[in-house]
């Protein structure tokens, strides 16, 4: 979308287009399309129908309310922050005091507007036009503009006096920036590198930077604390915190949305493995990101089921936000006659499939398997004391 065909979608007439197409049910693109453009341009109309699809798609992100009112591209909708990740790290730098802040590499908006609705002033900085554009037009749609700044420039040449904190977001695909849509892990590849957000992060009191999940705890700057944050159980993002001075016997967090729930950490070795009893935990995607299994293992006097895998098993139940408890019927080693047997004979037609240190591809067990009945199972494909197994339960309601 270039950025003359976005601006035109904020006049009279654009507006009643955007407004005419809510609710644009998929498939019908072409027919409503060739209605519109008898009485409206065909490159407004194009552009139209493609921000309608733009914000169904950010529904899942924005929540349905916000989404209709925002506007978006592409990359904005795939890269923005999650409302619920960006409204607890808002809630963070607000509790340190934080009144205003840098957002570089600010996107479409997302973080910004957190930061705004928790009171904080924010200065908006990204360096592509288009984005700025639509950005800006988020921050009035949604009434943040006296609030927020937006600016469009390289976020190097940003003077950071004056500011309480700066929150930076870099570029982590070959999209923005870039030329290929790919993911990029090493760190001093992103857009800007990880070294200049650290040098910036040193230049006010507060800083976060986000980065990605994966990223080597190797990479991860001395005195930092480093936060895992995952959103019903999946792991969204990575940040790196300067300024919360944490105890350096827990320089790891895993927090978990949306309750909030927290695990700090980081310094425990792992647990010695053992059998697998009759519950098995499986940690938090964040918990695990975070190298917090062995923290969620005390609190659960749990054992690992292998040296390599990150499942708990006990021999009691305790209820934990940490992980999610399966109660366990069977352990076996794999056999795909075995497995078929087993489901036949219990009745099960419903399979959910599990695989951590397995080369099996859950859906192509499951077509092989051919579950019928009115019974439901889950099955682990995985490794206990070295050996591949298959252990059949139930999740603990």
């Amino acid at each position: 979308m270039e950025i003359e065909s976005f601006r035109a979608l904020l006049t009279d007439e654009g507006q009643t287009l955007l407004a005419e197409l809510r609710g644009l049910a998929p498939g019908q693109e072409l027919a409503v399309a060739t209605r519109l453009r008898r009485s409206h341009p065909a490159e407004l109309v194009s552009a139209a129908i493609g921000q309608a699809g733009l914000r169904q798609r950010a529904a899942a992100k924005f929540g349905p309310a916000d989404a209709q009112r925002m506007y978006f591209t592409p990359d904005g909708v795939e890269q923005a922050t999650r409302t619920s990740v960006a409204e607890w790290r808002a809630a963070r730098f607000r509790a340190l005091g934080v009144r205003r802040i840098a957002d570089l590499c600010s996107g479409v908006g997302g973080d910004a507007i957190a930061l705004a609705r928790a009171g904080i002033e924010v200065l908006a900085v990204d360096r592509d036009p288009l984005t700025c554009a639509v950005a800006e037009a988020n921050a009035a749609a949604l009434g943040l503009d006296g609030l927020i700044r937006q600016h469009c420039g390289d976020v190097a040449e940003i003077g950071l006096s004056g500011f309480d904190a700066v929150f930076v977001d870099p570029a982590r695909r070959g999209g923005r920036g870039g030329g290929g849509k790919g993911r990029i892990f090493d760190p001093e590849a992103y857009s800007p590198p990880l070294s200049w957000a650290v040098g910036a992060a040193g230049k006010t009191r507060y800083a976060a930077l986000k980065v990605a999940p994966g990223i080597p705890h190797t990479a991860v700057p001395e005195g930092t604390e480093a936060e895992w944050v995952s959103d019903g159980g999946d792991v969204k993002e990575a940040v790196l915190w300067f300024g919360t001075d944490p105890d350096p016997a827990e320089p790891h967090r895993a927090t978990l949305l949306p309750g909030g729930t927290c695990l700090t950490g980081g310094r425990l070795p792992d647990p010695e493995p053992g059998p697998v009893l009759r519950y098995l935990y499986e940690p938090d995607g964040a918990v695990i990101r975070a190298h917090l299994v062995a923290e969620a293992a005390e609190r659960l006097d749990a054992t690992l089921i292998d040296p390599t895998i990150a499942y708990l098993t006990s021999a009691t139940l305790r209820q934990t936000p940490y992980a999610t408890a399966y109660e366990i019927t069977d352990t076996l080693p794999f056999g795909l006659k075995k497995l078929k047997a087993l489901l036949r004979e219990r009745g099960v037609g419903t399979v959910v499939i599990k695989k951590r240190g397995s080369a099996i591809e859950p859906e192509a067990l499951r077509r092989r398997l051919k579950p019928e009945g009115p019974h439901s199972c889950t099955v682990f494909l995985t490794r206990a004391a070295g050996a591949p197994v298959m252990l059949l339960g139930q999740p603990v309601r």
